[in-house]
């Protein structure tokens, strides 16, 4: 395996492109990765020509335009999509493992999902055809990775989905007193969650992001005045907790799930102006999640103790929950519809990549998408009623996927792009023990996790599937 440099030894190439080549609107591919880029041999697993190609081709006259977002759109973007359901369960973490070691879990995680997102940021420069974890899988181990990255994100944002339409069955049941059968409610879930998936762009979705991250942030905000000014009775807090195995590592996996955005990157980046502007995005969005992720869970553990409840909004007042579901809604939705764009945009470019459906509006690329969305929406609504609980089933889906897409998989990526220079200097011997240490982190979370998520959902009879039952108690 060849030794491949990083995106800092291009910045620092004497080979800077001039401002008129970055001002070119159909390649991202500057004249500096172009020649920094190593020839590849013919036993390397992804084609010459194809690292050449962006995933969206050359748009000077297409119909549809996919890079298009500046840095602070994307940054919203991001937002909207991972500061959603998981923030929701933080504090009931915090009450199971304790305030102590919750805390420290909750930003050392938080610190090392920055590092990993931006070694993200470096691989899509050195690798600007990479547009899904399929593709990513394809460059690491050839057409064998690449079905199985695919499938990979695939299956895990689908999982996510199915979460956002649990999250808004159980909002619209506190908001509506159970006016109607649960089953009932996700059906209107999986329909306005599909057709809010129709357009094709992200775009679109930016602006409506702006008002995500303002419906999560009124919904936290009225949780924590909820929950002060009528605290739980009989308070108790603890700086540090004995429990069992089993919901101490729930609790860490749903503190992992908060951080899960990274699965969706290599799609944002792709439509970015300019994809060397992601560092922004990445800052904005760590910044943001770092500091919400920290006050909230502090002040809702802090003033309903440990029986908290997950997600958090449960944990105030009737009324005042009624109104702090309601004032989320859009976030609940919004977020999901993120999650569904990129899954399918994931299908949709692979059948469609290098054709003239790509960027038109053919009744067959029309009819595809809509067609692709349609089956994901119906299967995450399918996951959400078999899997009625909250807390297990984040636990699950952190397990499975998400240590592994937010911190192993970066670990491997890193490694690979430094192939050959990992004793160069001790700055790049702390990185390499650190890249290992994440692709250990990784698969350790990932089994230990599976067994504990199987086992709570084995044992657990505190919900049913596929009822018409209140799921909010």
């Amino acid at each position: 395996m060849e030794s491949h440099p990083t995106t800092m030894e291009y910045e620092n190439s004497e080979h800077r492109p001039s401002s008129e080549d970055t001002q070119i609107p159909h390649s991202p591919v500057t004249d500096v990765e172009k020649a920094s880029a190593p020839e590849r041999s013919d036993s390397d697993p992804q084609p010459s020509q194809k690292a050449k190609e962006d995933p969206f081709g050359d748009e000077k006259d297409a119909q549809v335009k996919y890079r298009t977002l500046t840095w602070w759109q994307a940054g919203f973007i991001m937002i909207a999509e991972t500061i959603s359901l998981g923030i929701l369960s933080l504090p009931s973490a915090l009450a199971a493992i304790g305030l102590v070691p919750g805390l420290i879990l909750l930003l050392s995680l938080g610190v090392l999902a920055t590092y990993t997102g931006y070694v993200i940021g470096q691989f899509k420069i050195k690798y600007p055809f990479v547009h899904s974890l399929g593709d990513v899988g394809e460059v690491l181990l050839g057409p064998w990775g690449r079905e199985i990255g695919g499938a990979a994100q695939t299956i895990f944002l689908i999982f996510v989905m199915g979460s956002h339409i649990l999250t808004f069955t159980i909002a619209m049941n506190v908001i509506t007193g159970h006016a109607t059968c649960t089953i009932i409610w996700g059906v209107v879930a999986f329909v306005v969650l599909w057709l809010c998936t129709l357009p094709r762009t992200l775009e679109k979705v930016s602006y409506l992001s702006i008002a995500s991250f303002a419906s999560i942030v009124a919904a936290v905000l009225i949780t924590m005045i909820g929950v002060g000014v009528d605290p739980a009775p009989n308070l108790q807090l603890h700086a540090t907790r004995e429990i069992a195995f089993v919901p101490a590592f729930l609790a860490v996996c749903n503190i992992i799930f908060a951080y899960a955005g990274h699965v969706a990157f290599f799609s944002f980046i792709s439509e970015l102006r300019d994809p060397r502007d992601f560092p922004k995005s990445l800052i904005m969005l760590q910044t943001t999640d770092i500091t919400m992720y920290t006050i909230v869970a502090i002040v809702v553990y802090r003033y309903a103790g440990s029986e908290v409840a997950s997600p958090a909004l449960g944990s105030t007042s009737h009324t005042v929950m009624k109104v702090a579901y309601g004032v989320a809604l859009p976030t609940i939705l919004l977020a999901g519809v993120i999650y569904g764009h990129v899954a399918s945009k994931y299908v949709y470019v692979r059948l469609f990549r290098g054709t003239k459906h790509m960027s038109t509006r053919t009744p067959l690329a029309l009819g595809t998408w809509a067609g692709i969305t349609f089956v994901f929406w119906l299967i995450a609504w399918i996951i959400a009623q078999s899997i009625p609980s909250f807390s297990t089933l984040l636990g699950l889906i952190s397990a499975l996927f998400a240590s592994w897409f937010t911190y192993g998989m970066s670990g491997a990526l890193w490694l690979y792009l430094n192939h050959g220079r990992y004793t160069q200097n001790w700055k790049k011997m702390c990185l390499t023990a650190l890249n290992i240490w994440l692709v250990i982190m990784g698969f350790v979370i990932c089994g230990v996790g599976l067994y504990a998520s199987g086992k709570t959902i084995h044992e657990n009879t505190g919900g049913a599937s596929w009822t018409c039952g209140d799921n909010s108690l």
